[in-house]
């Protein structure tokens, strides 16, 4: 089974009380709620400048990335990768949230006004793979430069 539904029982699954959480999560007039990472997921987070080109080129090599969520003001994008990938990640300039951390999530398929899927899960599970995501990462950092070069 996928679609919202789905997509709200997977990431409910995670919360402490997920009874509770999709409860609360349903009937909040922000439309979010906050979720514990490294259960079923980490997020990987990327300043949006360097972001939206990688989700370029994930989606040019993807029939469907796992979900990207994007901040209140366009800033930062976060990747949802598989849990255990925050506690090995070294890419500078990313933050990650792993075990022990908490992230705000909209309700999916609801505008929120705030925090936004630009992907959002389907509930069928599906994260984007690290390893593919740092190759994608460095083919968006590569255009960026190329692309600063030629302004010069």
């Amino acid at each position: 089974m996928t679609g919202p539904k789905a997509a709200v029982e997977w990431l409910a699954s995670v919360a402490p009380d997920p009874e509770a959480c999709r409860w609360e999560w349903e009937r909040s007039p922000r439309g979010v709620t906050l979720l514990p990472a490294g259960r079923a997921w980490d997020v990987l987070i990327l300043p949006a400048g360097l972001g939206y080109p990688t989700l370029d080129v994930l989606t040019r090599v993807l029939d469907r990335p796992g979900p990207v969520l994007v901040d209140f003001g366009d800033a930062r994008m976060g990747f949802f990768v598989p849990a255990g990938t925050a506690t090995r990640w070294l890419g500078t300039g990313v933050r990650t949230a792993g075990h022990g951390t908490w992230i705000v999530v909209p309700y999916p398929g609801r505008s929120t006004g705030g925090v936004r899927w630009l992907v959002a899960p389907d509930g069928s599970g599906t994260l984007t793979d690290p390893a593919l995501l740092e190759l994608a990462m460095h083919e968006a950092a590569a255009g960026l430069a190329r692309d600063g070069d030629r302004r010069r």
